[in-house]
């Protein structure tokens, strides 16, 4: 017979359902958590991924076009000054050959001079793909590529925007589009190319006369580029995965923390109710045992000496019954942090002592050496609680005559007593649900006994595991807190205070 046969006792109307169907719909913050946090963790990453991206091109890019529009600049005031030509005139008015006559103060072959040797320059700029300059009524006066030269580009929203902005340079950056004639390049870029419309003014920069578009494929600035994009792109996942771990386990934490709450408010009011209940059961055998006591102990006044013997028996029962009434109701006070000191061994001594003539009845063998052990944290009352239950249930396993062993281990900080018997064990199933209240697998039980012990262990720091096979026995090991000298000492001034 296990410790506790299988018997589901119901529990008071006032107890929750640990277990019952209503818990199966509660929310479960952790699922949810996982879920709503990967996609709005990933939604942000991925648009600080995007935003960081394309800033990295835009300011790249612009910062590209932004020297070249200086080089070529400085380059057209550099040819003015060679040439000769008077500072009024800029390279923007030398550059279209059909109003070579409209500036008499520049003599023709300096005009030429200069104009060559800049559009040369322009010519062999590094990563160009086409070079074109634009007379003020867009028409193509020069360029890399000799088809375009005479073209006059019409439509051309990006080109007559340039031509109003005034700015230093024009920037886009984009493929191949067929449906512009004017982008016929010298060679197809491999990734993208850089559109650059730098403004050429008149001599007080009033006005833009001409414009030069220079179409590069900055091979360099690309792959920094791309470098770039790996790099933030993988900050970006590796900081997102980082915070949603990091967020994921402090929630993970929070929601065990709330379990583990929930499931304590579920087992403080189930002790509530055993408290009310099991005080109600001791005021009303209060009476009879005292009853029975004052009846034995007349009997025993004139019984005849074999009779004797089964009086005294039925006194100590008695004795035994109300001890356990007052320890039960001891046991169900709300919890504090009062502790004492403890003699484990002595305890386990007292403990046999009380249940001798059961186990000599029972035919059981005990197999225990008491050995030297260090006082443990717990209260003399609850200690002997918890050994009276386990001790019970071990007997109560092994009727027909058994093994009982009781062992002590001494662990750093900790003592392990391990009980085990030899009966009939107990299933999976059992074992699972052992230490909740109110259930129990003995005929007419409560199922209170291993959930006190459960209780009183964990609330002295302590723990309670518990492991059976069927057909071979049940082992219990109770994990006790080894009393530290300064506590040992704070007992003890307290007991001569």
């Amino acid at each position: 017979m296990p410790i506790l046969e299988q018997q589901k006792v119901p529990a008071p109307p006032n107890t929750p359902a640990v277990d019952g169907p209503r818990w199966r719909g509660r929310f479960n913050l952790l699922r949810w958590f996982s879920f709503g946090s990967f996609f709005i963790i990933a939604a942000v990453a991925l648009g600080l991924g995007y935003i960081s991206t394309r800033f990295v091109v835009e300011e790249s890019i612009e910062r590209d076009s932004m020297l070249t529009a200086q080089f070529i600049q400085a380059i057209g005031d550099a040819e003015i000054r060679h040439a000769g030509i008077t500072p009024a005139r800029t390279m923007g008015e030398m550059l279209d050959p059909r109003h070579d006559n409209n500036y008499p103060d520049v003599d023709p072959g300096s005009r030429a001079a200069a104009r060559i040797e800049f559009l040369d320059h322009v010519e062999h700029l590094p990563d160009s793909l086409l070079a074109v300059v634009y007379a003020l009524d867009r028409t193509v006066v020069w360029s890399t590529n000799p088809q375009m030269i005479g073209m006059r580009v019409e439509g051309d929203e990006e080109l007559d925007e340039s031509f109003e902005m005034k700015e230093p340079v024009s920037t886009s950056y984009h493929q191949i589009d067929d449906e512009r004639p004017e982008q016929m390049l010298l060679r197809e870029p491999t990734y993208l190319f850089i559109e650059n419309y730098i403004p050429m003014f008149n001599a007080d920069k009033s006005k833009v006369i001409a414009m030069v578009e220079i179409y590069k494929e900055p091979a360099d600035l690309v792959e920094r580029i791309q470098r770039g994009f790996k790099s933030i792109w993988v900050a970006t996942v590796l900081g997102g995965a980082a915070i949603y771990l990091a967020l994921f386990w402090i929630v993970r934490r929070a929601a065990k923390l709330l379990e583990s709450q929930q499931r304590q408010l579920i087992a403080n009011e189930t002790f509530v109710a055993l408290g009310e209940m099991s005080s109600a059961v001791a005021h009303s055998l209060r009476n009879p045992l005292a009853n029975i006591r004052s009846s034995a102990e007349l009997a025993q006044e004139i019984a005849s000496q074999s009779a004797q013997k089964n009086i005294g028996d039925i006194i100590n029962q008695v004795d035994r019954m109300s001890r356990w009434v007052r320890e039960l109701l001891v046991s169900l006070r709300p919890m504090n942090d009062d502790y004492e000191t403890v003699d484990l061994v002595l305890a386990i001594d007292d403990t046999l002592s009380a249940f001798d003539a059961l186990i000599k009845r029972s035919n059981v063998e005990v197999r225990f050496t008491p050995q030297t052990c260090p006082p443990v944290v717990s209260q003399q009352v609850l200690l002997t609680q918890i050994l009276n239950s386990l001790f019970a249930n071990a007997l109560e396993a092994m009727p027909k005559g058994g093994v009982l062993s009781v062992d002590i281990e001494s662990q750093p900080g900790h003592l392990r007593m391990t009980l085990s018997d030899t009966g009939k064990g107990m299933t999976k199933q059992q074992q699972q649900m052992v230490f909740k209240p109110f259930f129990t697998t003995k005929q007419g039980g409560l199922g209170v006994g291993l959930a006190l012990v459960k209780r009183i262990m964990e609330r002295f720091e302590g723990s309670v595991e518990l492991t059976s096979q069927e057909q071979e026995g049940t082992r219990v090991s109770l994990n006790f807190k080894v009393a530290t000298g300064e506590e040992y000492g704070a007992q003890h001034s307290a007991g001569r205070g």
